[in-house]
């Protein structure tokens, strides 16, 4: 009976913690590119009380077992890089991907950041960066006299300057693809980085080595699915429960036990 109230315990801390990462999933279901999460559990150890196959005293096998399982455990949140809808916006700033890929943004310490959010602003010495002020790798500065800021869905930036008949070219912005990318580290901002789980990135002009291609004037939403986040939150309020009244159902036993007289 104790060991039923540890196991029920785990189960219990299991549960809290998927309402964690589904309370999570909600708080940014209007989260410019936010990838949504999902939480994976795993069965713990086992007492074993018989082996299966032993052979009794008259020599007969056992064809089963008998075991005690000890909980409950996380095995992993993923995240599920599944291409959000696309939010219009009419401002030439804001790119979309669509399809696979990653924009490139130079963190302050050097390092290379990624994310799916492409609210772009135009700094005081014109050069391009998130919201957050952190500029793009591909660095790209726009000229003082400089308008109609147009990104092509290779990626190609332009823009028109005074007395020029055309379009002229400014930079090329490119993505960033993983292996695995439900294997990078998210670091808030909208922002991932690289670890050893993910791989190395493959960058490549969008549109190539099966990358997205950019929208322009587009935004991705979040690919939080409320509907579905309501489900499991009711399933993990109900699991919550059941697993509770097993402890309630322990405690009682013991306390039956404890009152036994002879």
């Amino acid at each position: 009976m104790i060991r039923s109230m540890y196991t029920a315990a785990t189960g219990m801390e299991a549960q809290q913690l998927y309402m964690d990462t589904i309370s999570n999933n909600l708080a940014n279901v209007n989260t410019t590119g936010f990838k949504r999460q999902k939480i994976e559990f795993q069965d713990l150890m086992y007492q074993m009380l018989r082996e299966p196959g032993v052979r009794n005293f008259e020599g007969s096998m056992a064809s089963s077992g008998i075991d005690v399982g000890m909980g409950v455990k996380t095995g992993a949140t993923q995240r599920i890089f599944e291409t959000g809808s696309m939010n219009q916006t009419t401002n030439n700033m804001d790119l979309a991907i669509e399809g696979e890929g990653l924009f490139q943004i130079v963190m302050p310490d050097g390092s290379i950041a990624y994310t799916r959010d492409g609210s772009l602003k135009r700094s005081a010495d014109g050069t391009v960066v998130t919201s957050a002020g952190f500029p793009l790798a591909d660095q790209i500065t726009i000229p003082p006299d400089a308008s109609e800021f147009l990104v092509a869905s290779d990626g190609m930036v332009t823009v028109m300057l005074p007395g020029d008949n055309g379009s002229t070219e400014i930079g090329q912005i490119d993505l960033a693809k993983f292996v695995n990318p439900a294997g990078l580290k998210a670091i808030g901002g909208n922002l991932f980085v690289e670890t050893e789980a993910s791989g190395i990135p493959i960058v490549a002009t969008p549109g190539t080595e099966n990358l997205g291609t950019i929208r322009a004037g587009f935004l991705e939403a979040s690919n939080v699915q409320i509907v579905e986040e309501m489900v499991n939150m009711i399933s993990a309020q109900r699991a919550f429960e059941i697993v509770s009244k097993s402890i309630q159902a322990s405690e009682d036993m013991l306390q039956i036990a404890n009152n036994l007289k002879r």
